[in-house]
């Protein structure tokens, strides 16, 4: 498989908290898309992945979901890109637009230290759960939630990341 992951710093505490920022993040969406079904096939994979801050995401929160307040990733599939590209692939096309990922900095530190985790291991879940959405993902219904979940901790785990609901099935 091979991904063209472009990663795109507008906030610049990223750089010494995810550090090396960039390889931290090509691993966790190299890996997410590694361990879903669209990895075999012949084509190049391409995404971006924004590091920002809270009042970025705010912006886009409230923009685009209606939602006038800061969350900790957002996940923008290229959903046009994908019908038109999936159309190419099955004509030999090489190249394939997957979407956009953003993560706010303020949020995923708060979350981290709520939930008594690394941000590291807090951010790479969050890029994991984000590349996921631009597979189709998602966790609207209880069903697809659990398999997204099951996908995640799976791809974590090659990362060396605990699983990140396991206080969450504990409580449940």
């Amino acid at each position: 498989m091979n991904a063209g992951i472009s990663v795109q710093l507008h906030e610049q505490r990223w750089k010494t908290l995810l550090k090396p920022y960039c390889k931290t993040v090509r691993a966790a969406c190299e890996a997410a898309l590694s361990a879903s079904k669209i990895a075999t096939l012949p084509c190049e994979w391409e995404m971006a992945v924004m590091l920002a801050d809270d009042a970025f995401i705010r912006n886009l929160n409230k923009t685009y979901r209606g939602y006038d307040k800061p969350t900790n990733v957002l996940s923008f599939p290229n959903v046009e890109q994908f019908e038109a590209n999936a159309k190419r692939l099955t004509k030999g096309e090489a190249s394939f637009e997957l979407g956009d990922v953003i993560l706010a900095v303020e949020t995923v530190e708060r979350e981290a230290k709520e939930q008594g985790k690394t941000l590291r291991a807090h951010a790479t879940h969050l890029l994991v759960h984000g590349t996921l959405h631009l597979l189709g993902y998602d966790h609207e219904v209880d069903k697809d939630a659990k398999k997204m979940e099951k996908l995640e901790t799976a791809v974590l785990a090659t990362l060396g990341i605990d699983n990140p609901y396991l206080d969450k099935k504990i409580n449940n």
